[in-house]
């Protein structure tokens, strides 16, 4: 994220994340802070299916939000998909 909007995409991302969370299939969706690069920050979400998460991504909404981002991040973005192998208590 470039410095000067950090505070700029936090506002932006509040506005958005019920959205967001509203999706079909999302169940979880965070959004992290770096604690010692203020401008570096991941989000993380849990849904049923990646057809709900393709879903999502090639949505009307997305489109928008993406557009209204993507010129505020200062270096590519990463996504990156798992698949759970254990959850502990």
């Amino acid at each position: 994220m470039q410095e000067n909007e950090v505070e700029t995409f936090k506002k932006y991302f509040s506005t958005v994340c019920d959205i967001i969370r509203s999706q079909k299939g999302c169940h979880t969706l965070q959004v992290w802070q770096d604690i010692h690069h203020s401008n570096i920050f991941f989000t993380y979400s849990l849904w049923d299916s990646e057809q709900d998460l393709d879903n999502y991504r090639y949505s009307d909404f997305f489109s928008v939000f993406w557009k209204t981002v993507k010129p505020w991040f200062a270096a590519k973005t990463e996504v990156w998909s798992f698949d759970k192998i254990l959850d502990l208590p």
